[in-house]
C-alpha cells in the first residue's frame, strides 16, 4: 500500500473569489425564514383539559344536596352515585327539610305530592344521627303515604381507627 499524500497549501488549488463568491450566494439562496405556520398547538390545550377533567373527579364526590346534616355511620355501606333525579328529604332538630326549603305539617304532604306526581321517583331521606328513630319513622311515613316507590335511608362509611 503506497502512504497517502497530502498536499502542501501552495500546491492546493487557490480558490478564486468569483468560485467563493458563489459557494456564499447559493448558501443565502437555502437559508432564510420558515413559512407561517398556520395549525394549532394543542398540548396546552389538552393540559388544561386535563386539569379540570381531574378536579371535577375530585370534588363531585364531595357535592351534597340538601342541608348540612351528620349522618349516621354504618359498617356495610353502600355508595350510590346521584344522579339529580332523586328527591332529597333532611330531617333535622329543627325540621324538615325538601332539598333546602324547611317544610312541616300539611306543607310538607303537598310538595312531596306534587314532586311524585309526575314520576315515581326515587327518595333519600338523610336523617340526622342525633335525631331519635320514632321522628324519623313519621318522615318516613309521610313520604310512603304521598306515595313514594323507592325510599332509601342515607349513611356514611364507619372509618375503623
Amino acid at each position: 500500500m503506497a502512504p497517502p499524500t497530502t498536499q502542501t497549501p501552495a500546491a492546493r488549488p487557490k480558490r478564486t473569489k468569483k468560485r467563493a463568491h458563489k459557494i456564499h450566494k447559493r448558501r443565502t439562496g437555502h437559508v432564510g425564514a420558515g413559512g407561517v405556520r398556520s395549525e394549532i398547538n394543542v398540548t396546552p390545550l389538552v393540559d388544561v383539559v386535563l386539569v379540570l377533567l381531574i378536579i371535577f373527579m375530585v370534588v363531585t364526590p364531595m357535592l351534597h344536596r340538601g342541608v348540612k346534616i351528620e349522618l349516621p355511620e354504618t359498617v356495610h355501606h353502600e355508595k350510590k352515585q346521584d344522579s339529580g333525579e332523586m328527591l332529597v328529604v333532611s330531617v333535622r332538630g329543627d325540621g324538615t327539610y325538601i332539598e333546602t326549603d324547611r317544610l312541616e305539617g300539611d306543607l310538607l304532604d303537598t310538595r312531596l305530592r306534587q314532586e311524585l306526581k309526575v314520576t315515581s321517583r326515587p327518595v333519600l331521606v338523610r336523617a340526622d344521627k342525633a335525631m331519635k328513630y320514632g321522628e324519623v319513622r313519621r318522615v318516613l311515613e309521610r313520604v310512603h303515604g304521598a306515595g313514594a316507590i323507592t325510599v332509601s335511608l342515607a349513611t356514611d362509611e364507619h372509618k375503623a381507627e
